[in-house]
């Protein structure tokens, strides 16, 4: 059996970041990161969505996304490091009901330095041909959309490459003498008791035990500890071992849009919100479909988890369904921008979320047998990587503080199950 001091189960975004951080905290520990797939971040990382956001109802949620994008905005702007991050903003569009849920949380990140401008819906009518309120309409009743009270334009958040992103951790990772095997699939932690005497089917629920090895397609691998990042396929496996993470897959479909019309072409370019002259990525308010502007390729994406009555389902390659383009998005989004009248998409790709439960914020700690849990992003693990990443390598170093990028101290114990203390996060799309 080989022998690692770490074994990283994932090189997805969250698993390579943790893995960077535990090498750079330690460059004479021996690490491993371990693939399913042919090449790094090619499960649900590649099929994200790739914005971020330094908006969250959750100040500890907020702490994790902006050091983050700190750090990303570091590596590009001082470093020279490419991750195609482009600051077009979020416009969150708010019903009247969810606006008075976040005020008191804009007040309170406000006292952090947060920046934001609001908008009336009269601004959006005109600025972006934004139909803001549905009286009367009976579609619009039937397929339960929300009138626009208020917009929230935050200009510390947009759009990244986030395979430039995974391409740099992968990278510094092995530079630092870090090792990567893909095509390698865990399919088994194996545990033993520390102290064995030989009894058939230890060990018994009595002895100390812990995970010595991870048995693979190519192999048993031993290890000092254990990092299983895995996102949404985490359950597969902790519940073997008896192990709680309370994550569960959530199917998330975008489409794309081409901007054909003129009419889409204007709205894409649109010149009044950022710098970059380009549309926001648009939450709408209910339901919160989401618009992403890709200027690259002259087309939006448009957005939407599954929620009830939608199952957690954990698919091993998830599809995009044309229904669900029909049906599901395009009534509500063009509806809500009529420039959209009649567009078709022109296809679209799928990915899931690793869903935390408990309160849809990162689940990060060390189990008394050997095993540190990495997950839960919700949805928003790209833009909180660098910080989850750091809190990990300090858990398993066995700090109690985390540094972050911007020298913010975060104790890692609010982020784990036995101490947790962080508040529900509610702007979750």
């Amino acid at each position: 059996m080989a022998d690692y001091d770490v074994l990283v189960v994932g090189a997805g975004i969250l698993g390579l970041s943790t893995a960077y951080h535990i090498k750079l905290a330690d460059p004479t520990l021996k690490v491993l990161v371990v693939d399913k797939n042919v090449a790094a971040g090619l499960g649900s990382t590649v099929n994200s969505a790739a914005a971020f956001r330094c908006f969250f109802t959750s100040i500890s949620n907020f702490d994790l996304a902006d050091s983050s994008v700190e750090f990303y905005k570091h590596l590009q702007e001082a470093q020279g490091v490419d991750l195609k991050l482009r600051f077009c903003g979020y416009l969150w569009c708010f019903t009247e009901e969810s606006y008075k849920q976040v005020f008191s949380v804009l007040e309170e990140l406000k006292a952090k330095g947060f920046v934001y401008k609001e908008y009336l819906p009269e601004d959006l009518s005109r600025l972006l041909g934004l139909r803001a309120s549905f009286g009367g309409d009976q579609e619009a009743q039937r397929l339960g959309l929300g009138d626009v009270y208020r917009a929230v334009f935050v200009p510390k958040a947009g759009v990244i490459g986030v395979m430039s992103l995974v391409r740099f951790y992968e990278s510094e990772f092995l530079k630092l003498g870090g090792e990567i095997q893909f095509r390698t699939q865990v399919t088994k932690l194996i545990v033993e008791p520390r102290l064995p005497i030989g009894l058939s089917g230890e060990p018994y629920f009595w002895q100390d035990s812990y995970v010595v090895a991870a048995e693979t397609t190519r192999g048993t691998i031993k290890s000092g500890k254990t990092v299983v990042a895995t996102g949404a396929w985490l359950p597969q496996l902790l519940d073997p071992v008896g192990i709680e993470c309370f994550v569960k897959p959530r199917k998330r479909q975008v489409f794309n849009v081409k901007a054909e019309t003129e009419a889409l072409k204007t709205l894409l370019h649109i010149k009044d919100f950022s710098e970059v002259s380009s549309l926001p990525f648009i939450i709408l308010p209910k339901p919160s479909v989401y618009l992403r502007p890709n200027l690259e390729s002259e087309s939006f994406s448009v957005g939407f988890a599954d929620e009830f009555p939608r199952a957690y389902l954990l698919e091993e390659h998830p599809k995009p369904e044309t229904d669900f383009y029909k049906h599901g998005l395009y009534p509500i989004f063009a509806k809500y921008l009529p420039q959209f009248e009649g567009a078709e998409s022109s296809g679209g790709f799928a990915g899931l979320y690793e869903i935390n439960t408990l309160d849809e914020q990162p689940v990060i700690f060390e189990d008394d047998h050997g095993i540190v849990v990495v997950g839960g992003g919700s949805g928003s693990g790209i833009m909180k990587a660098d910080a989850i990443g750091r809190i990990a390598a300090a858990v398993y170093a066995g700090h109690e503080h985390a540094i972050l990028f911007g020298n913010r101290q975060f104790r890692v114990s609010d982020l784990g199950l036995r101490h947790r203390r962080v508040e529900q996060e509610k702007l979750v799309i």
